[in-house]
């Protein structure tokens, strides 16, 4: 048996109700769990929330929400490890023991049948304790600045006059999906560890969303893979 779990909590305050706000026509936590649906490749896909409108739209659109997020893991400290951990634990008390379980983000638009398959792949190839994808830094992060609102400082000075190409390529979480070992992940309490493995994704599958302007980046992007006229 596997599971796919979807924390999303309803205190979302840079974007209120993120998690179900409308984005390009369904309710943003619609598009993960229809392509966790359509995958085939689990046997329950569960919500954790604490919020009784994010649950309703969740079960709308084929969803489970078996039991509510207890509210010491509810606020902006609580890690997604730990959310996570509570869901499988709950998860294996309803439903009984399960080997693999997927972590999906809320608000991931860009989740795609073939990024879950890869990453599954992955981690039973690989027999690993989690299993995730990586995009790309757009610009060698070798020649980053700090910056305090007048001068900037290099970080690395000696890399300033370094050809791109000659730097190495450096990678960040998709922020997408985390496969994980059910049994491994219940030892450590941990999404990632020495035992992971990853895949690339391209950077235009991927979209952080944590502001307004990320929003509209996100829209932007996902109508021009669509095909489709952004708003």
């Amino acid at each position: 048996m596997r599971i796919a779990v979807i924390p999303a909590r309803g205190g979302s305050k840079r974007i209120p109700h993120k998690n179900i706000k409308d984005f390009c026509g369904k309710p943003m936590i619609a598009w993960p769990i229809e392509v966790a649906k359509a995958s085939g490749l689990f046997d329950h896909i569960v919500v954790s929330t604490d919020d009784a409108g994010i649950a309703d739209v969740a079960e709308q659109y084929g969803a489970e929400v078996p039991f509510i997020r207890p509210p010491e893991l509810c606020d902006d400290h609580a890690s997604t490890d730990s959310v996570v951990l509570h869901a499988v634990q709950e998860s294996q008390r309803l439903y009984g023991s399960f080997r693999q379980g997927c972590c999906i983000n809320a608000t991931s638009p860009f989740l795609t049948t073939g990024a879950l398959s890869r990453g599954l792949k992955m981690l039973l190839t690989h027999e690993a304790a989690s299993a995730f994808p990586l995009a790309k830094y757009d610009f060698p992060i070798e020649q980053a600045f700090e910056f305090d609102g007048v001068r900037p400082r290099a970080l690395w000075p000696e890399k300033l006059e370094a050809r791109s190409q000659d730097l190495p390529d450096h990678y960040h979480d998709a922020g997408l999906l985390y496969w994980f070992d059910a049994e491994k992940f219940l030892a450590e309490g941990r999404l990632f560890s020495v035992d992971s493995v990853a895949f690339v994704i391209a950077c235009d599958q991927c979209q952080d969303i944590n502001t307004p302007e990320d929003w509209d980046r996100a829209t932007i992007k996902f109508c021009a893979i669509a095909g489709r006229e952004a708003p």
